[in-house]
């Protein structure tokens, strides 16, 4: 008799409504949904404290002690991006590369401000290497360069500045430098390359 009823009690409940299992899955989308936001927001306000001119931290630094590679990008936490490209050896000896700069921010970007002349700087990389002492590096156009910088950098734009290098020897480390205005304070983004 109990098993009479428990088949009379199986027959008689009712099929799984459609309706609970659609409840279920839009509550999971919707808590997911929420703590992704939250998660996102969080990291806005904590960008907010740094300051819009630091550097995104994935990796290597782009300090002095933690340069960059060739071919690496630099991206700052208001959206602007800068790349420095692999050098190629020219036939007179010298090696070029670009710079490129491009504006995800939310304004146009003074690159070539006259009041701050240093955003882009190039040097023999003498910093613990004792191979370096003493090499000389050309920056042949270092004009063409700045005029490449003169012009404001509208927003959603790029721009590359070429770099033409000629050292006193092959194999000579350089570090470039890219410390791009900004009306507080932006870090400077070094990258350390090989002419040869």
């Amino acid at each position: 008799m109990d098993t009479e009823e428990a088949t009379t009690a199986a027959e008689t409940s009712a099929p799984a409504s459609p309706r609970g299992f659609y409840g279920c899955a839009i509550a999971l989308i919707a808590f997911f949904t929420l703590i992704a936001l939250g998660a996102h927001a969080f990291t806005e306000f904590e960008k907010g404290l740094d300051g819009d001119g630091q550097l995104e931290r994935t990796g290597r630094s782009g300090s002095a002690y933690q340069p960059f590679g060739p071919g690496t990008t630099a991206r700052y936490e208001d959206g602007l991006w800068v790349t420095v490209s692999f050098p190629e050896r020219q036939d007179d000896g010298a090696y070029s590369l670009t710079v490129t700069f491009k504006n995800g921010t939310d304004e146009e970007l003074l690159l070539g401000e006259k009041s701050f002349p240093d955003t882009l700087e190039v040097e023999p990389d003498e910093s613990g290497q004792d191979d370096a002492a003493g090499s000389y590096v050309d920056w042949l156009n270092g004009d063409e360069a700045a005029s490449a910088l003169a012009p404001p950098l509208p927003e959603d734009e790029e721009r590359t500045v070429p770099v033409r290098l000629k050292p006193d020897r092959k194999g000579v480390p350089v570090t470039v430098a890219v410390t791009p205005p900004h009306p507080g304070h932006r870090e400077t983004a070094h990258f350390r390359l090989t002419l040869g």
